[in-house]
């Protein structure tokens, strides 16, 4: 009998460990999560008049109530900074994370009728998330650019201080969408069998963010210990060493950002393991 020399050119096969996690399979299946990516951007503004302007429309209409409640009429401080800049640097940061946080979370419950039908790694479709909303993230750090050139060319030119930290921005948008990831998939793996999740995490993700200094600055806070657990948020870190880059003021700290790099790796750790012990099972449930 001669030997079948033929190859299989994939192998589909139960994860042994929990923590197993085929990049290489994942990388193999890159050009499915290229065809994700254009859907979400092509669907997401699908019958609607202004279409992708809805990413400069968003940010704007939300400083101006910003500007109105928090800086009329609560009189929050901003640092000193032009509240346009101040509010919209948080917005870019602020919408980036909150989009792939909710949209990954239902990652199996919004593609249950595909995961059913076919097999391919389930990490593509989180992946594909969290990328396609970058190009939010670019316009409306794009607006924000403007915004700064506008303030520092002609209204207070010289009075707003860019540091070298800027060069920390890669790393700071990365860290957003491990963070995004991590809490997604956490939460996705979660809503397979507790539907009630979903609907809490709405509520949870909005009182985050007056938990994060987006409509205000860290200093602000004059009680140490109120300081202390806000500096438990993962995302004040971030937040603060954005400001502080692009705009000069903020309260950056190399341990805040250090503790925010880690809490991302065991978030994703963590949701990795829930995630790849869920995708065994969640068809039974959902």
């Amino acid at each position: 009998m001669k030997e079948d020399k033929n190859e299989w050119t994939s192998v589909i096969e139960p994860h042994e460990r929990l923590l197993k996690v085929n990049l290489r399979e994942v990388w193999n299946y890159r050009d499915l999560c290229s065809l994700f990516i254009k859907r979400n951007i092509t669907t997401q503004f699908k019958q609607t008049i202004f279409g992708p302007l809805w990413y400069i429309i968003q940010p704007v209409m939300t400083v101006v109530i910003y500007m109105v409640v928090f800086g009329g009429i609560a009189k929050i401080s901003t640092d000193g900074l032009p509240q346009p800049l101040f509010y919209l640097s948080g917005i870019c940061l602020w919408q980036y994370f909150s989009d792939c946080l909710t949209k990954t979370s239902s990652t199996f419950i919004d593609n249950a009728s595909i995961f059913g039908k076919v097999y391919f790694p389930r990490l593509v479709i989180p992946l594909a998330n969290v990328i396609s909303n970058l190009l939010r993230f670019c316009v409306q750090f794009g607006l924000f650019l403007i915004v700064y050139a506008i303030y520092q060319i002609w209204i207070i030119p010289g009075e707003i201080h860019t540091n070298w930290y800027i060069l920390l921005l890669p790393l700071l948008v990365a860290m957003l969408a491990g963070l995004a990831l991590g809490f997604g998939i956490l939460f996705s793996s979660l809503t397979t069998k507790y539907r009630d999740i979903s609907l809490l995490l709405e509520y949870f993700v909005r009182l985050w963010m007056f938990a994060t200094p987006v409509i205000y600055p860290l200093s602000t806070i004059d009680n140490e210990k109120l300081r202390f657990v806000m500096s438990l948020n993962p995302l004040t870190g971030i937040v603060e060493a954005f400001k502080y880059a692009m705009l000069g003021e903020g309260q950056f700290s190399w341990a805040m950002l250090a503790y925010s790099f880690v809490f991302m790796i065991v978030l994703l750790s963590v949701g990795v393991v829930i995630f790849n012990r869920v995708q065994k099972t969640f068809m039974d449930t959902v």
